[in-house]
């Protein structure tokens, strides 16, 4: 694997082995090196082109040293189609030195400045790919609260516009105190079955696990440790509701009944 392959994907904890890119050459602190390991390939949204659009940067990219496990890489990544250009920046971390031949690296942060030519992609997920970028770029910025407040924010939004969706109503606050929001989950997962049978069970746990930062009884270190899975789970829901929506399209489509025959 090249490093502009990691480069290239989200932003994990885990250590990826690549091939060698400073020629086995310890790069001093301050100084500049143009490496060659492949374009890196980054999605966002190009308002020129109205769509999500793969920007690329060129084949060689320059990094500046900052000690024997850690360099910083600038790129310039452009549109294929209409040339618009994001500016990226990488904080790339080794396990060992990163001059080695097949050095194992991760990237512990990603920045980009976008402009009003090119904003995030719109994702998957429709209107939630802002929120979920902002719990991965808090974890990656060591922010454990913040991280798990975004993915409760995600959880309380799908769960509400499926609610909405099926003329369940609910109001945030009744009376000036704020409404139950478990008795809400489990009476929308009851209807709509948002949670995915997987854990299923478990879906008003992971409800609390998310809302014990809001509540103010949360470890910062035990959030970052948790994040990965609590991730996983949260965008599993919006994975089940996206699949649900496209099923019943697919079935409408074909004019079959509610029991899965031709009318």
């Amino acid at each position: 694997m090249r490093l502009s392959e990691v480069l290239s994907k989200t932003p994990t904890s885990r250590f990826e082995q690549v091939q060698g890119f400073l020629n086995n050459s310890k790069l001093k602190c301050g100084k500049q090196k143009k490496i060659s390991v492949g374009p890196v390939w980054l999605t966002y949204y190009c308002e020129n082109c109205q769509s999500d659009i793969t920007f690329i940067s060129g084949d060689e990219l320059y990094c500046i040293g900052i000690h024997e496990r850690l360099i910083s890489i600038d790129c310039v990544l452009k549109c294929p189609r209409c040339g618009a250009p994001v500016p990226v920046w990488f904080l790339v971390e080794s396990r060992e030195e990163i001059h080695g031949v097949a050095p194992e690296v991760r990237i512990l942060k990603k920045s980009e400045k976008l402009s009003d030519m090119v904003s995030l992609s719109r994702g998957p997920y429709e209107g939630f790919s802002d929120l979920l970028e902002k719990a991965n770029r808090a974890y990656h910025d060591q922010l454990g609260a913040g991280s798990i407040v975004y993915l409760r924010k995600i959880f309380e939004i799908a769960t509400v516009q499926a609610a909405n969706a099926v003329g369940i109503e609910y109001k945030k606050y009744e009376g000036g105190n704020p409404k139950n929001f478990s008795d809400l989950l489990q009476r929308v997962d009851a209807q709509c079955e948002i949670i995915p049978k997987e854990f299923s069970a478990n879906g008003h746990k992971l409800f609390q696990e998310l809302s014990t930062v809001v509540h103010g009884d949360f470890d910062e270190e035990l959030g970052l440790k948790k994040f990965d899975a609590l991730y996983r789970l949260t965008v599993g829901i919006l994975e089940n509701i996206r699949n649900k929506k496209e099923f019943s399209e697919a079935v409408k489509s074909l004019g079959w009944d509610n029991k899965g025959g031709a009318e």
